[in-house]
């Protein structure tokens, strides 16, 4: 029979590769849409001269989402944008500090970042303005925060990660 901590690694587990699929098919989905915006677009202009009024603006908030959302992905194992030279080169215990110095200080940033996007949307809502459709801009910028601090976490996570493997290694 399976114990109790087992149990709770597997539905955690679990849990997050569905939460990956949803992030996965948020992603696609975005970027279908907006490849779909485009190409409609550019059909409804060159052969019926029209086109769809908010169809720019659309876009390039899809751009905006797709490339946050992206960010998110990118930011699960720790795969966003890094320096690789210094793991190169590093041993093992040094690379494990570097990197958990490196993640920390990448989950502070996001923490900022999250806080005066939250601002900046909160400003938007306040004003009260349209983007598209009707469609609230702050609704359009929501993923702005949102995004900042599921990085944040996701960073702050892999430092806590590190700093257990210092710990370990330091016994």
């Amino acid at each position: 029979m399976p114990n109790n901590e087992s149990l709770n690694r597997s539905f955690l587990e679990h849990s997050r590769k569905i939460l990956y699929r949803l992030e996965d098919g948020v992603l696609v989905g975005l970027l279908l849409l907006m490849i779909g915006m485009a190409v409609t677009q550019i059909f409804l202009r060159n052969l019926f001269d029209t086109g769809i009024v908010w169809s720019e603006v659309l876009t390039r908030i899809l751009v905006l989402w797709v490339g946050l959302i992206g960010a998110m992905v990118a930011s699960r194992q720790g795969n966003h944008i890094t320096i690789d030279i210094l793991n190169r080169y590093l041993p093992k215990k040094a690379k494990t500090v570097s990197n958990f110095v490196i993640e920390i200080f990448t989950s502070l940033i996001c923490s900022v970042a999250a806080y005066y996007s939250v601002l900046f949307v909160r400003m938007e809502y306040l004003d009260g303005g349209a983007a598209f459709a009707n469609i609230p801009v702050w609704i359009c910028e929501a993923i702005i925060p949102f995004a900042f601090t599921v990085i944040a976490l996701r960073y702050f996570i892999l430092s806590l990660e590190n700093l257990k493997e210092i710990v370990s290694a330091g016994s």
